[in-house]
């Protein structure tokens, strides 16, 4: 069976606790601290591999986890960090947080490495305690907690094109004709069990068109596969929609047109909006021609702006014409890929509310700003500020919390200076 979905555990690595130790050196009775820092534990990464076209790995195992960082140790010895774990998939994979569905990474279009995991932060050795009035300090820093998680992951074919109908109306010998597939084709209802993908080459360009799997009535309930196959042609932009013409099997053309465009209207509004031509297959067959089946599907379709092209997937007849009307559709119709935003931030979740937080004017620096508190300390242990994604979750956390609002209570102006333990910002509106 195409593995095109998977449950997974994650877990990144916990921080190195700090370490707690004195020097002790002949001649030195009374030596300072010296425990160093733990190391930081390792992250969760998800990578795009182009050699990968299923999910099947994440079937047989279920449970990753980074490596935790090491403890501090004596004489100033950082810790260890952990190691990553880099979780290899597919193109089009799409990473959502188990329980709620909500989005955190689609692994497509330029995002082709995402952390999505942050493993803790080490923590400080004794070494960073000592002042003149406690220069012998007995407690270090423990490291931050590791982050985990339970992440469904599905994957959704790219492709220009879908193409869809019931089983058995020919999709499967269309996409052989087309492109450089190879499906497997034999007279049997539901012989597709994984989308196939082929390449149209076309004398100005080609296109990516997928055959998604036949879908039946109820699809969208989750009747037969169907739930499994219509996840694929989310991200399609034209589709081209494909019936019997001929009635081979007792079927009506037109009643099938209305029951899948009910399927996909249910399955997601914006996918039954998009551009859709009806390729009318099996004309080879048609035995009473004044009473042509074709033009009846013209007269309920064509006037609500779907084109039909009469074909025979079988003799090739009728596919140049609507290859090529397939391609001037998609380019005059907007090219930007289907992508899915993240609507969960894993950050969240490890980010107590009921953490404090300061906010003040410097008293050394003019037009400087201290943002401190155990709240700001854990935040930016766990966001990558060196990423795109991770710095947008900074700022709307800035934003979320009130740091932004206690700022301009302080008296911040555009240009002032805002210190974050050891980062600097300036101020803009």
């Amino acid at each position: 069976m195409f593995a095109d979905r998977a449950k997974i555990y994650i877990r990144s690595g916990k921080g190195g606790d700090g370490h707690v130790s004195f020097r002790r050196e002949l001649y030195v009775p009374n030596g300072g601290p010296d425990g160093g820092d733990g190391g930081d534990g390792g992250d969760v990464i998800f990578e795009v591999d182009e050699g990968l076209n299923t999910l099947t790995d994440y079937r047989h195992k279920r449970k990753y986890a980074a490596q935790d960082g090491q403890e501090g140790g004596k004489r100033n010895c950082h810790g260890k960090s952990g190691q990553d774990i880099i979780l290899k998939v597919p193109e089009g994979t799409v990473i959502k947080e188990a329980e709620s569905g909500r989005v955190i990474g689609d692994m497509s279009g330029e995002n082709l490495r995402q952390i999505v995991l942050k493993g803790g932060k080490g923590g400080i050795g004794n070494q960073h305690f000592a002042t003149s009035t406690m220069q012998v300090p007995k407690y270090a820093k423990p490291g931050q907690p590791a982050q985990e998680l339970e992440v469904q992951l599905e994957l959704k074919t790219i492709a220009d094109v879908g193409l869809v109908g019931f089983p058995n109306v020919g999709k499967s010998t269309l996409l052989s004709r087309v492109t450089n597939a190879q499906p497997k084709i034999a007279n049997y209802h539901f012989t597709t069990l994984s989308p196939n993908l082929g390449v149209v080459d076309l004398e100005d360009g080609g296109f990516v068109i997928a055959d998604i799997p036949g879908l039946i009535e109820g699809a969208s309930n989750g009747v037969g596969l169907g739930l499994d196959f219509l996840r694929h042609i989310e991200r399609t932009r034209v589709i081209i929609h494909m019936v019997d013409a001929a009635s081979v099997e007792g079927r009506d053309p037109v009643a099938d047109i209305h029951a899948i465009n009910k399927e996909l209207h249910a399955y997601n509004p914006k996918i039954a909006a998009r551009p859709q031509v009806i390729a009318a297959n099996k004309i080879d067959a048609i035995w009473d021609p004044e009473n042509d089946p074709v033009e009846k599907i013209r007269r309920e379709f064509e006037p609500e702006g779907i084109p039909v092209y009469p074909i025979s997937a079988v003799s090739g007849q009728g596919l140049k014409e609507l290859m090529y009307a397939v391609k001037h559709i998609l380019d005059t119709t907007d090219d930007k890929p289907v992508i899915f935003e993240q609507e969960f931030f894993p950050e969240d979740m490890f980010i107590q509310e009921n953490l404090p937080y300061t906010v003040e004017k410097s008293a050394e620096e003019d037009h400087t700003y201290l943002v401190e508190g155990p709240r700001i300390e854990k935040m930016l242990g766990y966001t990558n500020l060196d990423s795109e994604k991770g710095f947008a979750f900074f700022q709307r956390f800035l934003k979320d919390t009130g740091i932004l609002e206690d700022l301009e209570k302080a008296g911040i102006q555009e240009g002032d200076t805002v210190r974050m333990y050891g980062l600097t910002f300036d101020y803009f509106r």
